[in-house]
């Protein structure tokens, strides 16, 4: 293996307290890093740096980690611009939303859908995101949900089965047997391409019976549950999260006092928000500054996907995040990167320290500050993934 010492850093953010300053991000002013293969060997101040193989000047900038985005919805066919447009201008709009995207997800080939996750998956990368889960969800069916993941599997490492996004239209007079045919034949057909399970735990959707049937059968075969709850209104979603130790629960839009204090208590579940999906539906955002208050975990997301919240970018989240929902910078930029590690419940990713996963994000900026600072300005100058410049 070759290493590479990134020097000149101005600022560093590495998300490991031991190695710098400024609580939970770990900052090092004028600093280094030191890349040895796929893995970080070393951090510290630039004086200090041992030799490498390379070297790349930073020139004054700050480096981050890699954001790390948990929630995405990225294999489907088609768009919904009229959508969009429609509820943008204010005029009614009646076609089938999510079953819109279903029946072009289902004409789309297995390479179409390939193309365009590798697409959104290169889009995210050249704004720095290096780690980035996707769901199944616009098949519906055993054959189609399976061969989404298989697409899926082929991109990421983080591969989540959402059989249960909404009930199939096939299905729409007997839900009760959508959720035996989503617990049953098309869990035996997915579960060996994913990681995770979810489901969309909201009226219209499923019900907290109906989604603790399909997140337990998911856990008796393997996966690891997440969750998106009460994003339209309050519901069982965030109690059955805790309950079960999902992974996170996602959106945590509509929220009880009973529920932070759940969030907060939990050893294992992580408050995921979504604000790329309130600004896309003028919608209210979450309270991160109440979550964060009460000591819950909070990470960000982009939510990508055709129809809520159509953006692959997690600095624009990270902007939102500060100026809507009550984060600071810092706290914003922890939860895109850490934050989003610990919802996928990675310690490789989402830090800056000796052994982790040499994925960095250089800013065309002095800190980590400028992404809410600077709002829509492409600040991602370079990029590695595994230690390898992938943008830049």
């Amino acid at each position: 293996m070759t290493s590479t010492v990134v020097t000149n850093i101005r600022t560093l953010v590495t998300n490991d307290p031991a190695c710098g300053e400024g609580g939970p991000l770990g900052l090092v002013e004028d600093a280094a890093v030191v890349l040895d293969g796929d893995r970080v060997a070393w951090v510290g101040p630039a004086a200090d740096a041992p030799a490498a193989d390379s070297a790349y000047d930073a020139d004054g900038r700050a480096v981050l980690p890699g954001f790390v985005d948990s929630h995405s919805h990225l294999l489907f066919g088609g768009d919904r611009t009229a959508e969009f447009n429609a509820r943008m201008s204010g005029r009614p709009y009646t076609a089938g939303g999510i079953r819109t995207t279903v029946a072009a997800t289902r004409e789309a080939s297995d390479e179409e859908l390939g193309r365009n996750l590798a697409r959104f998956l290169d889009e995210a990368r050249r704004q720095g995101t290096t780690t980035m889960e996707t769901k199944s969800g616009y098949g519906l069916t055993p054959e189609q949900e399976s061969r989404a993941l298989r697409v899926a599997a082929e991109h990421t490492d983080e591969v989540t089965y959402m059989g249960a996004h909404i009930v199939a239209p096939e299905y729409a007079d007997d839900p009760a047997a959508y959720v035996d045919l989503v617990t049953g034949p098309m869990l035996d057909a997915c579960a060996p391409h994913a990681r995770w399970v979810d489901v969309f735990c909201e009226k219209g959707a499923f019900d907290g019976d109906q989604a603790r049937a399909v997140l337990a059968a998911g856990q008796a075969k393997g996966l690891t549950p997440r969750i998106h709850a009460n994003q339209l209104s309050h519901g069982p979603g965030v109690q059955l999260a805790v309950e079960l130790g999902a992974a996170s629960a996602d959106h945590c839009t509509h929220l009880s006092d009973t529920d932070v204090d759940a969030l907060a208590h939990a050893d294992a579940t992580v408050a995921t928000l979504l604000p790329g999906c309130e600004f896309s539906t003028r919608a209210v955002y979450p309270d991160a500054r109440r979550l964060l208050d009460a000591g819950a975990t909070v990470a960000l997301s982009t939510d990508c996907n055709p129809g809520s919240s159509f953006t692959s970018s997690m600095p624009f989240c990270v902007a939102i995040a500060v100026r809507e929902m009550g984060m600071t910078p810092d706290e914003a930029v922890w939860s895109a990167t850490a934050g989003g590690a610990r919802a996928l419940r990675r310690d490789d990713v989402g830090r800056l320290s000796p052994g982790a996963r040499a994925d960095l994000t250089l800013l065309d900026a002095p800190s980590h500050v400028h992404l809410a600072y600077r709002p829509g300005v492409p600040l991602a100058a370079r990029v590695w993934h595994r230690g390898v410049p992938v943008h830049g």
